[in-house]
């Protein structure tokens, strides 16, 4: 089985199917590549899994099996490693890589508790933001426009599997709900965040982690809202992200 499925070459037909369906990234992004057993183990349970479609088993020549690959009986494609090199973009190549097709993104109303990621370009940022709203008891997260691609392979293997903790859909607008609508900004006349509605229906929006929400052109029933701080002038955007949300979870916490 092993020998019939083997890839060596670039030029093989399969493989080169296999970098065309993972070639379009952010809004038209169709599948994504999970990166070696970790990753692909932070996926298999996680609350939002559902989002990836399983479809493909890509393994190492000469790695052993993973325990999944018998549990999900996918297609298996054993590629040389060179390919997976390619693959992963990375120095060393995966042992195990699953190729996942994407559903598509909630539809309809909101939950009680969002993250909105605006202009997020750094992966990283990205991946801790999502990471720590999950772990906050957030239920969903809005990527705007200009956030980097959460389905990426570098975004994946950053956050190690934030992506998979709430459902995530994408909007180039902002369509207001009766929910309390919140923008982290520091400027001049921001609502300190002690003082800030988080309770109920909570919408946390992160800006850019370069000028935040300066030029944006936020509708009028958002609310910009300060995390004070003492000798630096502002913080980094996931870490003001992580601190409004464990925020809005203490509040929730301390209702009676």
């Amino acid at each position: 089985m092993e020998i019939e499925n083997l890839i060596t070459s670039r030029a093989n037909p399969r493989f080169k199917a296999l970098r065309a369906l993972c070639a379009a990234g952010g809004g038209r992004r169709t599948h994504a590549l999970l990166l070696g057993s970790k990753l692909i183990e932070a996926w298999h349970g996680a609350p939002a899994a559902d989002r990836l479609q399983p479809e493909t088993w890509l393994r190492l020549e000469g790695a052993k099996p993973h325990p999944l690959e018998r549990t999900l009986r996918l297609p298996l494609l054993v590629l040389g490693e060179a390919l997976m090199r390619d693959l992963a973009d990375a120095g060393s190549p995966p042992e195990h890589i699953l190729l996942a097709a994407l559903a598509p993104a909630p539809e309809g109303p909101l939950p009680d508790r969002v993250i909105i990621p605006w202009g997020i370009q750094d992966p990283g940022n990205l991946g801790a933001i999502l990471r720590s709203a999950a772990a906050f008891g957030f239920q969903e997260a809005v990527l705007g426009p200009g956030c980097a691609d959460p389905f990426a392979p570098r975004t994946l293997r950053g956050s190690m599997g934030a992506a998979f903790l709430m459902p995530l859909r994408r909007r180039e607008t902002l369509d207001l709900d009766e929910g309390h609508w919140l923008a982290l900004d520091g400027g001049e006349g921001a609502l300190p965040l002690d003082q800030a509605p988080l309770e109920g229906r909570v919408r946390i929006l992160v800006g850019n982690e370069g000028h935040g929400f300066q030029g944006a052109d936020l509708p009028g029933g958002i609310l910009r809202v300060a995390i004070p701080t003492v000798g630096v002038e502002s913080l980094n955007a996931a870490v003001a992200a992580g601190i409004a949300c464990h925020e809005a979870a203490r509040r929730r916490r301390a209702r009676p």
